[in-house]
Formats: structure tokens, sequence, C-alpha cells
């Protein structure tokens, strides 16, 4: 019985407070809409691919040097983004910007035993992106000769720039989802709130729980026009 009336209760709360519920879930979902659409600033991401491999003259690749490479592959991750690699970046490019923002926008990685690192970037611009991404792998791929004296990296796929480049942040849609969920929430806690702190007595219900004391009996509200009709006295002291 306490549980049926709990949920009574609770569909009560929310049913007296759906207004402010439904208002407080369509603020928050304007809000993430105007942010969203208007504030933030839309980001584009690129991505090239590089080939870790050992060219062989006999055309026969040693099981011995696949590991070797994807061990390099670990080392080859940190040299893309260091100060070494990305200050000749920000050079050919004339980059208004230093090594390390530039490194915040880079993401590298590979599949586990793969010879093939995936360099990604993220720009404002996508036309700056696909250049960042490919202009680093040509610099790393020039500069690996010299840092580590070998020739075994070869760009696979070039970051190349679409048409009609679509941004990968913000996620418009997701923002007003969680929005939503937010908003219904802070609307659904706020309404048991406010629920909470009303300590008026509105009900026989409250009246007992108050008191203490079992309810023996109930008035019923009576209209005006009633009591004049079925009491002739009433109209004569009216007069």
């Amino acid at each position: 019985m306490e549980e049926t009336i709990s949920l009574q209760d609770i569909f009560r709360t929310i049913r007296k407070r759906a207004v402010m519920i439904i208002s407080l879930t369509v603020l928050s979902i304007i809000v993430a809409a105007i942010i969203s659409f208007y504030v933030l600033t839309p980001i584009y991401q690129a991505s090239t691919q590089i080939l870790v491999n050992q060219q062989k003259t006999d055309q026969q690749i040693q099981t011995t040097e696949i590991q070797t490479n994807l061990q390099l592959i670990n080392t080859y991750n940190v040299i893309i983004k260091s100060p070494a690699i990305l200050s000749k970046v920000i050079e050919r490019l004339d980059l208004e910007m230093t090594t390390s923002q530039l490194a915040n926008q880079i993401t590298v990685s590979n599949a586990q035993n793969s010879q093939v690192v995936d360099v990604s970037v993220q720009d404002e611009l996508a036309f700056r992106a696909v250049d960042i991404a490919n202009t680093t792998a040509q610099v790393f791929q020039e500069q690996i000769q010299v840092l580590m004296k070998v020739d075994n990296v070869n760009i696979l796929s070039p970051a190349l720039l679409p048409e009609d480049p679509s941004p990968v942040k913000p996620n418009k849609m997701l923002n007003i989802a969680i929005a939503t969920v937010l908003g219904l929430m802070i609307g659904v806690g706020l309404a048991f709130l406010l629920e909470y702190l009303d300590t008026t007595v509105k009900t026989e219900s409250d009246v007992e729980e108050l008191l203490q004391l079992p309810i023996i009996g109930l008035v019923s509200p009576i209209d005006d026009k009633d009591l004049v009709q079925t009491s002739p006295e009433v109209r004569k002291l009216r007069k």
C-alpha cells in the first residue's frame, strides 16, 4: 500500500509541476541549440596514413623485420609530435602557433600489430587541417632518415579536402539530446524540491499527517447559489 501511495505522489507531483518541467526542458534545448549553432567554433578533421615498412630489393620481408618495424612505431608516434618535426611544419606552412599548440591538434594512432600509422589533425579551417596533415607526414618521412638513419616510411594515403567538408565538432544533435535529458532531470528535481518545501495544508491527508489523528468526518463545500435556493431565511437576511 505504501508503494502505491508513493507512486501516486510521484505522478501527482509531476503532473502538478508539468508546466515548469516542460518549460525548463524547452529552455535547455534552446540554449544548447544557440550555443551549438552560433557560439561554438566548428572543428574539421583531416587524416593521412603512413606505412612503416623497410623496402627490400628482393621483394621479401623477413618476420624479424616486421617485428622491428612494429616496435619502431611507438617511437615514431612520439617523433611525429616532437618539436623537431612540428617546428618545420610550422615553418613551411607559416603557421602562427607554437609546437605545443600544434601538437594538441594532432592525434597519432595505429591499430594493434599494424604497420600503418594514422595522423589526424583537427583545425578550425578544413583546408588547413589537410595541409597540416600532409605536411606533417612529408616532414616526418624526410626527417626520419636523418634522425633514425632508416628509410622505412612511406605515405600510404594523403589527406584530401572534400568538396563540402563537414565539421566533426560540435555534435549539435548530441548536445541537444544531452540538454534535453539535463532539462528534464533539473525540472523533475526542482518539482520534487518545491513539493518537499511546500508545508501548507491542502488535503485531509495533510491534516491527518500533521495532527497524527484519524479523520472522522469531512465538510463538503457548499455553493452560494445552492445555499440561497435552499434557505429562504438567508434570502431574507440578504434583503
